[in-house]
C-alpha cells in the first residue's frame, strides 16, 4: 500500500483543481481557508485523541510544526487562492508553482546535504518541459501583477516548507504534527482577515461540496501522504512527483468539467511521467 502513496497523492492533490474555483466564487479566499483549516485542525485533534497520541509536545516541536503550517497552509495555499481570485489565469499560476521541484533540487544539496545526481536533474528538466506543454502559456491574457507576486510567494513558501519539514523530521505522531500545522494555517488566515480583508462565505451547495472535497481528500488525505513521503524520502525525489499534477489535473478537467484534452496535453503527460520516473528511480 505504501508503494502506492505517490500515485494516491498525485490523484488527490490534482483533484483540488476542479474545486478551487468554485470555492473562490462563493467566498473570500482567506475566509474560506480559515474555515477549512479550523475544521481540519479539529479533525486531526480528534484523530490524535482517538489513537491516544500525546497532544502536548515540547515547545520546540510546537513552534516548528506551526511554522510549517504557516508556510504550507498560509503562504502557499493563501498565495494560490489569492492570485486566482485576482484574475490570475489558473494555468499560469500552476506553471509558476510547478517550478518548485527545480528550486527544491537547487537548495536540497546545500541545505540538506542531499546528493543531486544527473538523473534527478535530467528528470526535473523533462518534468518541467512536460508540465509546461500541458499548461501552456497564453501571453495574450491579462496577467495581474499582484497575481504574479502572490504566485511566486506561494512557490517560495512550499519550497521552503518542504525543505524545513525534511530538516526537522521530528518524532511526534503524524496526526499531532498535522493538527499543529493546520492550527498554524488557521491562525495565519485569521490574522489576514482581521487586518486586511472583509470576510464572507456563501454556504451554497456548490461551496459545501467543494470545501468538503478539499478538507476530506486534500487536507486529510493528500497532505498527510505528503508529510509521510517527505519524512521517508529525500526532499528532491518527493517533490519531483509534483510535475505530474498539471497533467493529471488536465485529465480530471477533461473527465469532470468537459474541458478539452488535446494531443499536446497527452504528450506533456508522457514527457512529465518519464521525467518523474527518471528523477525518482534508485
Amino acid at each position: 500500500m505504501i508503494k502506492l502513496f505517490p500515485l494516491i497523492f498525485i490523484l488527490l492533490w490534482s483533484s483540488a483543481f476542479i474545486t478551487t474555483k468554485p470555492i473562490i466564487d462563493y467566498s473570500e479566499p482567506f475566509t474560506a481557508l480559515s474555515f477549512r483549516f479550523a475544521l481540519v485542525a479539529l479533525g486531526f485533534l480528534f484523530f490524535s485523541y482517538f489513537y491516544k497520541h500525546k497532544i502536548f509536545v515540547s515547545k520546540k516541536n510546537l513552534v516548528e510544526s506551526m511554522l510549517t503550517g504557516v508556510l504550507f497552509h498560509g503562504f502557499y495555499l493563501g498565495g494560490v487562492f489569492f492570485s486566482v481570485s485576482k484574475g490570475m489565469p489558473t494555468g499560469i499560476a500552476a506553471l509558476i508553482v510547478t517550478l518548485q521541484p527545480i528550486l527544491t533540487n537547487a537548495l536540497a544539496g546545500p541545505l540538506l546535504n542531499e546528493k543531486i545526481g544527473w538523473n534527478q536533474w535530467s528528470g526535473v528538466i523533462l518534468g518541467f518541459m512536460g508540465a509546461t506543454l500541458v499548461l501552456g502559456f497564453d501571453v495574450g491574457k491579462d496577467i495581474p501583477t499582484i497575481g504574479v507576486f502572490a504566485s511566486f510567494v506561494a512557490l517560495f513558501a512550499i519550497t521552503i516548507s518542504t525543505l524545513w519539514q525534511k530538516k526537522l523530521s521530528n518524532n511526534i505522531p503524524l496526526s499531532v504534527n498535522n493538527f499543529y500545522q493546520a492550527l498554524g494555517g488557521f491562525l495565519f488566515h485569521i490574522i489576514i482577515i482581521i487586518f486586511f480583508v472583509d470576510p464572507h462565505i456563501n454556504f451554497s451547495l456548490t461551496f459545501i461540496f467543494a470545501m468538503s472535497h478539499q478538507i476530506l481528500l486534500v487536507s486529510f488525505g493528500a497532505f498527510t501522504i505528503l508529510m509521510y513521503l517527505i519524512k521517508h524520502n529525500s526532499a528532491s525525489k518527493t517533490v519531483s512527483i509534483f510535475f505530474l499534477i498539471p497533467a493529471t489535473s488536465a485529465i480530471f478537467a477533461w473527465l469532470f468539467l468537459n474541458e478539452t484534452l488535446n494531443s499536446m496535453d497527452i504528450l506533456g503527460f508522457a514527457i512529465a511521467s518519464a521525467g518523474v520516473y527518471i528523477a525518482t528511480r534508485k
